[in-house]
């Protein structure tokens, strides 16, 4: 199927949009911060069984009748398998934290049993912030080096830049619904990371390809036909990717609904960064074909030969 869409006519437009996303995320983020959950802030999280299957809501309910408010209750691998987080701020001193737990589940059902216990001290969750934050820090830096060793430095900038783009408005999204942000989260902002600059690989790939092949036009015009020939792939991809994410936010149950709505977002931002951000970029530091002309390589004895009668 042959597009004629003129993409980056409407570059002006997508870039204030662009500019519009990143200042509400990032003034949400230092306004509201990131809800984040146990992994990060720390707590206590208690796994128990039951003998059958029971509903997370008769959990929360049992809880909250018997004082345990600010839980966060999930299904663990099966239905009769529940874990419960609490926060450091709950009003019950640690050592009767279980007692507690178990007595009012135990006075819903008595079906159910300790299987165990864990407890993440507050340091340690900042410690994993710390380390998250740094991972994506050396992962877009990592990106950069590898995109200007294998295309031209102009790009290197316009990859970072989308990628960059799309991190902050993801992160800023979860800041503005104040979803819980915990590891699983983290995780797909960094899978996130890879899809999309699969995504614009795949069109600097197209992009350098055409300005070698192209004898005429303008490098927009260059990048818009690039644009267009990928644009199939971009389709089938992104569409494919989120049919599998809508699934699992439907069905995976409430353990991955952080994860599949920050893959769902950043799948969307990602696609729209690779045909706008990216390639916007590149064109407006100046990418030419010159830029892109493999380096003439001088042959072994080419000066003798200038030489010889």
């Amino acid at each position: 199927m042959n597009f004629n869409i003129p993409f980056l006519k409407f570059k002006n437009i997508a870039v204030v949009f662009s500019i519009l996303l990143i200042i509400a995320s990032l003034t949400s983020l230092f306004t509201k911060g990131l809800n984040v959950g146990l992994d990060f802030s720390g707590g206590t999280m208690i796994q128990v069984k039951y003998d059958s299957q029971v509903e997370i809501q008769d959990v929360r309910k049992a809880l909250e009748s018997s004082g345990v408010e600010g839980a966060v209750i999930q299904y663990f691998g099966t239905s009769s398998d529940v874990t419960i987080r609490l926060p450091n701020n709950i009003d019950i001193p640690n050592k009767q934290l279980d007692a507690k737990v178990m007595d009012a589940l135990q006075a819903e059902r008595e079906d159910v049993t300790k299987v165990r216990r864990a407890f993440l001290d507050a340091t340690v969750g900042e410690e994993l912030k710390e380390e998250g934050g740094l991972a994506m820090l050396v992962a877009l830096f990592c990106i950069m080096v590898y995109v200007a060793i294998r295309f031209e430095w102009k790009f290197a900038v316009g990859s970072v830049a989308a990628l960059a783009h799309d991190v902050i408005i993801v992160a800023g999204f979860f800041s503005i619904t104040q979803i819980e942000f915990d590891l699983t989260v983290l995780a797909a902002i960094l899978a996130v990371i890879g899809y999309s600059l699969n995504d614009t690989i795949v069109v600097y790939d197209r992009i350098r390809e055409n300005f070698l092949k192209m004898r005429k036009g303008s490098p927009m015009d260059v990048m818009n036909r690039s644009l267009n020939q990928t644009l199939t792939r971009t389709m089938i991809t992104s569409l494919t990717t989120l049919l599998v994410l809508v699934a699992l936010f439907l069905v995976g149950g409430e353990l991955i609904h952080g994860f599949s709505i920050a893959l769902l977002a950043g799948v969307v931002i990602g696609t729209y960064s690779s045909i706008y951000v990216a390639s916007a970029a590149a064109l407006a530091l100046g990418v030419t074909k010159e830029d892109l002309m493999p380096p003439e390589i001088e042959k072994e004895g080419a000066d003798q030969d200038q030489i010889m009668p």
